[in-house]
Parts: structure tokens; C-alpha cells; sequence
């Protein structure tokens, strides 16, 4: 199942968030470019003091623990129904209501 999810990631581009269970560390904002066999190509930067890094790497499928994606985000603090994107066919019971907003 994992190997058509990831077969999935590709096609589609997304970042992703893959755990890699034998080392213990998350690659965060990962773009899965291959998948064969078992070998899976992932790009991802890393960010130190003063330099941003690039790196391209291939994974054993087994290697991966887990992968997630962001499915959407809605900024902190405190914002008003209208600064906040929404359908215009969206069902009134689900439309943000004035109420549930600071």
C-alpha cells in the first residue's frame, strides 16, 4: 500500500513529510521525483546558519516509516470570515460563522 502512495506523490508533485524509521529523522517539504523498484529519488533543502542546501537522495522503500502532506493551512491570529478563501457554492452549515471567531 505504501508503494502506491508514494507511486501517487509522484504523479501528483506534492511536498511531502517522509519519516525515515532507520535514522530517526522527518525530511520535511520532500519531493518524491521516482519511485523503482524499491528505490525511492526524493529532493528536499536544508537550511543551516548562513547557507541553503539542496540535496537529492535515494531510499530504500523499507527505510520509510511514514509520509504525510499538508492537506491546507489557515494563517494564526485573528482573522474575519472574509479574509479567509472560501467556496461560493459552500453549504451554508459549513460556511465560517461570525460566532466561532475571536
Amino acid at each position: 500500500m505504501l508503494h502506491r502512495k508514494i507511486y501517487q506523490l509522484v504523479r501528483e508533485g506534492t511536498e511531502t513529510w517522509i519519516y525515515l524509521r532507520d535514522q530517526g529523522r522527518w525530511l520535511e517539504r520532500a519531493r518524491i521525483l521516482d519511485i523503482e523498484g524499491d528505490l525511492v529519488t526524493v529532493h528536499y533543502q536544508t537550511e543551516d546558519e548562513d547557507e541553503i542546501c539542496s540535496w537529492e537522495e535515494m531510499i530504500r522503500l523499507e527505510s520509510i516509516g511514514s509520509v504525510t502532506r499538508r492537506l491546507s493551512s489557515v494563517p494564526k491570529g485573528k482573522t474575519s470570515p472574509n479574509d479567509i478563501l472560501t467556496s461560493d457554492d459552500c453549504p451554508d452549515a459549513e460556511k465560517i460563522q461570525d460566532r466561532l471567531i475571536d
